[in-house]
């Protein structure tokens, strides 16, 4: 049993929604998703880093989350910022029973088991990179809190953290986050939101004890990365 993490799969099956904003490397990237996920077992576990589809609601993203839950593996997802589908974790867990959809776990105030360690991670947020008014600041308390709460519930396993805002970009740090990455000893931290020529400013490596690494599916050619070996 492997673990892998990917993110931004910017899902739109059936519908028209071109993505090359994002790069040319975009075109049929469902397919290039296909053949990256081809790697992973059955009992293979792939965190996915959020932003998986553009629907507007759950409704609206069934076909992405029937594609999802095809791939092989277990798949672990967190909210992104594209996530306008997402309304609660109790309504998509709904959802999923609903339509048969059996691969798929929900990251959200929560986390998993694997092995010796425990998966954790919430979306994050860029504050500084935001307005900076007060409704801003909120959501990042807010997610600071359901880190923590993620932490937390892992009680004294070793932590590995998947967001998807992160927390290192250029020059932006997002020290309430990185403390907390301190205060846990997370020594992985996994995140995406960051594409095309933005993919160069990304951190990856090792600061304060936590090593980054961004894993949003352009920066990983559209495959899975492996986190731990089987």
């Amino acid at each position: 049993m492997a673990l892998y993490a990917i993110g931004d799969l910017h899902l739109a099956i059936g519908r028209d929604k071109p993505m090359n904003i994002f790069g040319e490397n975009w075109e049929n990237h469902a397919e290039k998703l296909q053949a990256g996920f081809s790697k992973l077992h059955d009992d293979d576990v792939c965190v996915i880093c959020g932003d998986l589809s553009w629907a507007m609601d759950l409704d609206g993203a069934l076909e992405d989350f029937l594609f999802i839950d095809a791939l092989p593996g277990r798949k672990i997802i967190l909210k992104g910022n594209h996530d306008y589908w997402w309304s609660t974790a109790a309504k998509a867990k709904k959802f999923f029973a609903a339509h048969g959809i059996g691969t798929i776990d929900i990251l959200h105030n929560n986390s998993f088991v694997y092995g010796e360690q425990a998966i954790c991670g919430t979306r994050g947020w860029f504050y500084e990179e935001e307005t900076g008014a007060p409704h801003d600041r909120k959501i990042m308390l807010r997610e600071i809190g359901r880190l923590k709460t993620s932490l937390e519930s892992a009680g004294d396993r070793e932590k590995l953290v998947f967001l998807h805002y992160p927390p290192i970009f250029g020059r932006y740090r997002c020290e309430e986050i990185l403390e907390l990455l301190r205060a846990y000893e997370v020594r992985l931290c996994c995140y995406g939101h960051i594409h095309g020529k933005g993919c160069r400013f990304a951190f990856n490596g090792w600061q304060g004890g936590t090593e980054f690494r961004l894993v949003s599916a352009d920066a990983l050619g559209f495959e899975p990365i492996e986190i731990k070996g089987p």
